[in-house]
């Protein structure tokens, strides 16, 4: 999975690409994904948000984030979804059931406000 593919859009829907890697605290990293869109307005949604969870996962556990990014080498991971509205019903069991995965995998995983600063809005 590449960091940043100009020609490739940001998003929820792109399992292609990493949103946005950024330092998290204590000298971990942060890896985003962005949702624009309102929950529910997809019907292929949430699959595409497990899609881009697996994504993630992958790029982590096979050691590629590290060899494109070896500043982060033996820090914490944290993934973060933000999104522009909050998740529905569907969407908070599904985040729900996400959150537990990461987590046995060593991963925090918390979601939030979609930022204007992305560019993705």
């Amino acid at each position: 999975m590449a960091a940043s593919a100009p020609r490739e859009e940001r998003g929820v829907h792109n399992p292609r690409v990493v949103d946005l890697i950024r330092p998290g605290e204590g000298g971990g990293v942060e890896l985003l994904m962005l949702e624009s869109r309102p929950w529910g307005s997809d019907p292929l949604q949430l699959a595409q948000l497990e899609e881009k969870l697996n994504a993630y996962l992958g790029y982590v556990q096979t050691g590629a984030l590290v060899r494109d990014y070896p500043q982060y080498a033996g820090g914490a991971v944290r993934f973060r979804l933000e999104c522009a509205a909050p998740p529905d019903d569907d969407a908070a069991r599904m985040l729900t059931a996400m959150r537990e995965f990461c987590r046995g995998d060593g991963i925090d995983f918390d979601v939030g406000p979609l930022s204007t600063g992305h560019g993705i809005v």
